[in-house]
């Protein structure tokens, strides 16, 4: 496969999920990076603006198994992971697979769930196995994890902590529709479901090949120098108390690469780097108290820090 191809399924992708999902391209483009990426997404926004619906339909769109998991407190770790039951009729303990094991996972309001539940997810997202009573399952390829949560609700919630947000390739914010988006949505969804009417347009081995060909994108010393520096800039910042850990840089190598194969092209430039490293750095940062008193956000943290950062440029002849 080349990158002209990665730039075609990509798109394809993009057009599926455009009959369900109004506007939102930038975000859709996201979720696809973090996929191709062979990372994560957090969805995070206030409830009823999409979140669990554009994970459904982007999940329709790829021939792979899908499993969706709604968080609950009472959920146990078990649960999601699988157990070993006792068969009475072999006299035999036997293994039953959670829905953990699948290709796409839908994690619909995660900060329901408790640490504990929380935490059983972490195995597999970074490393791709289970572990369970000593005994460790390899996941199928490709395993992609897409979260929701909603930041306004506080009853029967636990936020997510600084470890399991970390293990997140992309943390995106859905956003209200404008007028013209809401209109197309009523529409839409007036008389019938549109996400009814999605099938798979991509196979699961295509996209395991695109994973394997956007790793072979070029990125020069200068452009990787420019990202190490965005990154350790964000440990030099006083209203911050964590910055961005070394997790964090080669989240934001891999996007900028797969950023670039989705333009067709086989480099990475500056611009790849900036337009992905709010999404990418911002929920990795922890806040000074102070910061979080005044209300400053972590990606303006992040914009400032581009604003600041020097961009590598060509040398005129």
């Amino acid at each position: 496969m080349e990158m002209r191809d990665v730039q075609r399924l990509a798109n394809t992708i993009k057009h599926s999920v455009g009959q369900v999902i109004v506007g939102k391209h930038e975000i859709v483009e996201q979720l696809i990076v973090a996929m191709l990426a062979r990372g994560h997404v957090l969805l995070q926004d206030v409830p009823g603006t999409g979140k669990t619906l554009m994970a459904k339909t982007l999940a329709k769109t790829m021939g792979c198994a899908t499993h969706r998991i709604q968080f609950t407190p009472d959920l146990l770790p078990s649960d999601i992971t699988g157990i070993h039951f006792f068969n009475v009729k072999t006299s035999e303990f036997e293994f039953r697979p959670g829905p953990v094991f699948t290709n796409i996972l839908l994690a619909d309001e995660i900060n329901r769930a408790t640490p504990r539940t929380q935490s059983s997810l972490l195995e597999s997202m970074e490393e791709r196995q289970v572990t369970i009573d000593g005994e460790t399952h390899k996941l199928a390829q490709p395993f992609f994890v897409i979260a929701t949560q909603n930041p306004v609700e506080s009853a029967g919630t636990f936020p997510l902590p600084e470890a399991q947000l970390d293990r997140f390739l992309l943390q995106i914010h859905i956003g209200y529709p404008t007028t013209e988006e809401g209109m197309e949505v009523l529409r839409r969804f007036r008389d019938a479901d549109p996400l009814s009417g999605v099938t798979p347009v991509v196979s699961q081995a295509e996209i395991v090949e695109a994973q394997a060909t956007v790793t072979k994108v070029h990125i020069d010393d200068d452009v990787l120098r420019y990202l190490l520096d965005v990154v350790e800039a964000t440990r030099q910042q006083q209203d911050v108390a964590l910055g961005v850990s070394p997790r964090g840089s080669q989240a934001l190598l891999r996007t900028a690469q797969v950023r670039a194969a989705l333009r067709g092209r086989d480099y990475v430039t500056p611009d790849d780097v900036k337009a992905l490293s709010v999404p990418v750095l911002a929920h990795r940062l922890v806040l000074a108290q102070r910061s979080r008193r005044d209300g400053q956000g972590a990606a303006r943290v992040i914009e400032r820090i581009l604003n600041t950062v020097p961009v590598p440029t060509e040398p005129l002849a």
